[in-house]
């Protein structure tokens, strides 16, 4: 390469130089893109920039439908992503053939909880999207009744986990009244996680799994950032070691050339 490699680490400098960029340069940290916008990482990883965290991670953390395309063997069984009604009318058919009734529905871009809603039926679930009320795309999934939340933490070889219930409500977020405690990982729930984050590249996560009455462990969901409420790790302590996990990713980068 004749030129020297940039080395993008912000998101202003990434839009002010992002028509120059090209095979070598580097981007390190999370790429923000609005909306419709998701097309500028592969455009991205095209031309030949690297991207750390990879593309995919990013565009994982963003997406709930596109994490249950990724991860749909890790999820509760019969979980769909739905893009439309014909997708809808597919789950419809599917879940009434398989005897699935209360079902719960995630919108794809919303967090903290928000976005989570629980149904009587699909057909109640069809109904209001059919009336665009329900704004498509959204994840469906059946209702695990019972179920516990487990929240970890994973920071390169720094790993925390804690339980998170929530006694009034099956949404186990903590900003709206979830409590936690610490907890340990078996050895499958651990291995679990890894191939999580191998799957979709990502070098650090937060991921919720869900664990059934009957001790069934699945994933939830996976972000590449999160809340750290009912953490041991301290705001500057985990900015500190994402960082690290950054500078060790960037010095591998420029030694492979």
């Amino acid at each position: 390469m004749n030129r020297s490699r940039r080395i993008i680490r912000d998101n202003r400098s990434l839009r002010a130089k992002y028509d120059s960029l090209s095979n070598g340069d580097i981007i390190i940290g999370r790429i923000r893109v609005r909306p419709l916008e998701e097309a500028l990482l592969l455009d991205l990883v095209e031309r030949g920039v690297k991207i750390f965290p990879s593309a995919r991670a990013q565009l994982a953390s963003r997406s709930k439908t596109f994490q249950a395309l990724l991860f749909l063997s890790f999820m509760v069984p019969h979980t769909r992503a739905v893009h439309d009604l014909h997708d809808l009318l597919q789950v419809l058919n599917y879940y009434g053939e398989s005897g699935i009734s209360r079902v719960v529905t995630k919108q794809d871009r919303s967090n903290a909880g928000m976005g989570i809603h629980l149904w009587h039926s699909i057909e109640d679930v069809y109904s209001q999207a059919s009336f665009g009320v329900l704004p498509f795309p959204f994840v469906v999934q059946p209702f695990c009744s019972g179920s516990r939340d487990i929240r970890v933490v994973l920071l390169g070889d720094y790993v925390e986990a804690y339980w998170r219930k929530n006694p009034y409500n099956f949404r186990n977020n903590l900003h709206f009244g979830g409590e936690s405690e610490p907890c340990d990982l078996s050895r499958k729930q651990m291995a679990l996680c890894r191939e999580i984050m191998e799957r979709a590249g990502f070098p650090y996560a937060h991921i919720d799994l869900m664990v059934t009455d009957h001790d069934e462990t699945y994933l939830a969901e996976i972000n590449l950032r999160g809340g750290i409420r009912g953490a041991r790790i301290s705001p500057a302590e985990y900015r500190a070691k994402v960082e690290a996990i950054h500078e060790t990713a960037l010095k591998a980068f420029l030694d492979t050339g």
